[in-house]
């Protein structure tokens, strides 16, 4: 290591809580592009209303995100981080702005080949997705917790930021002429702008910390090879796996499949809690849940509200008492959450609007708090480069279960005439 990190402990590095707030800007720009789709499912359920576009754009969103990881995740070992993270957000920022060219060049028309070109946008996304979720999920679990739980709520506060943004430029734009189209193209301007933020603040800012170098060189001594362009942008040239190579058991790893066998039940626990949460938000929170007095609002704020609460969910874990780390009981937890299902469908059936907020923000809260449990507690004990693969396999296994999750969602049109 060089003679920055050497000897010295973490906690006495410079950039902690630097390294924390760009890894939360980091996470929200992994979905900001994303959720500002979702969000203005209002506009596209306009431009779009037989296409089910909030269920259509997460349908072709995830076999993107899903296969595209789960080839990286198998080269996990090979791979250069700083390329693929900087490609996925990259491709973030193109895609954003091509949904903005795509609008603009449509003059807001309908149509399906305009339909056709925002699912191929969506796809873009979920292969950006995929570099970056499993790219920058791999690389913090083998840094400090928190980097990771910050990177975890800031995925979150994408949804939330997008959810307000979007009540303030409907309220703005209300009563005036294409309201509806004039705050979907905010959105897409200001989510083109903080892609490019998040590019250079990758690229620039967050290789330069001392916390971060500390942690890069501390895996690369454990033999990663995975950090080496990154170091190289942090000033370090002299790469820390030639003291590894000194030692070769330095450089013994477990196997992929090893370590899947060891933290499976973590696996499932992330497979389980995206199955049930995307069975339901957003597809069904967009289509079934009736008329109320909220009128065109509903859905919105159904959606905000899950939004919110999943960010809180996240956040729990500030306070280190309230982190759940027992693995049976995480499992527990997990499987109790799938009598949500029932309670959606009475609720949608014969309750009010109150009990369906409720029920959306119950949704987000377990879905943030049970997330961030298990991936922070399943790389405890690993080495860098099996903590790195680990992460992406966790990751490999949430886009499944969303994957899953949205097409379940559709089981939920049954009967309806569709």
């Amino acid at each position: 290591m060089d003679n920055h990190v050497r000897g010295i402990a973490p906690n006495d590095l410079e950039g902690k809580f630097s390294a924390m707030v760009v890894c939360f800007l980091l996470g929200n720009g992994c979905l900001f592009s994303w959720n500002s789709m979702l969000t203005i499912e209002d506009y596209y359920g306009y431009l779009f209303p037989r296409y089910h576009p909030s269920r259509v754009l997460t349908l072709v969103y995830q076999p993107f995100a899903f296969l595209t990881l789960a080839v990286l995740a198998y080269h996990e070992a090979k791979l250069n981080t700083r390329k693929r993270n900087l490609f996925g957000y990259v491709l973030f920022f193109i895609s954003s702005l091509l949904v903005l060219v795509l609008d603009l060049a449509t003059s807001g028309g309908g149509g399906l080949g305009t339909f056709i070109g925002i699912c191929v946008i969506s796809g873009l996304f979920g292969v950006a997705d995929a570099h970056v979720q499993g790219g920058m999920i791999g690389d913090l679990s083998f840094m400090q917790p928190e980097f990771l739980q910050s990177f975890l709520t800031g995925l979150a506060a994408s949804g939330t930021l997008t959810s307000v943004l979007r009540l303030i430029t409907k309220a703005a734009f209300e009563n005036s002429k294409n309201g509806l189209r004039k705050g979907a193209i905010l959105f897409f301007a200001i989510s083109a702008f903080f892609e490019l933020l998040c590019v250079i603040l990758y690229a620039y800012a967050f290789p330069k910390l001392p916390i971060v170098k500390y942690y890069r060189s501390k895996a690369a001594s454990e033999g990663s090879k995975t950090v080496s362009a990154d170091l190289a942008a942090g000033g370090i040239r002299t790469l820390p796996q030639r003291e590894a190579e000194e030692d070769p058991k330095k450089l013994e790893r477990l196997s992929n499949k090893e370590l899947l066998l060891e933290n499976i039940d973590y696996a499932f626990d992330l497979f389980l809690i995206y199955v049930l949460t995307l069975s339901i938000f957003p597809g069904f929170l967009s289509e079934d849940t009736g008329s109320h007095s909220l009128g065109a609002w509903y859905a919105l704020v159904l959606i905000a509200m899950y939004n919110v609460w999943d960010f809180i969910g996240r956040s729990i874990h500030l306070i280190k008492s309230l982190k759940l780390e027992s693995r049976k009981a995480l499992t527990l937890a997990i499987l109790s959450r799938f009598l949500l299902i029932p309670a959606f469908y009475f609720t949608a059936k014969y309750a009010d609007q109150g009990w369906m907020i409720m029920l959306t923000s119950l949704l987000g809260l377990t879905n943030g708090y049970l997330t961030v449990c298990v991936l922070t507690s399943a790389p405890k004990g690993y080495k860098g480069p099996e903590q790195n693969a680990l992460g992406n396999l966790l990751t490999l296994f949430l886009l499944g279960g969303i994957f899953a999750g949205v097409t379940l969602d559709w089981l939920w049109l049954i009967g309806k005439g569709w």
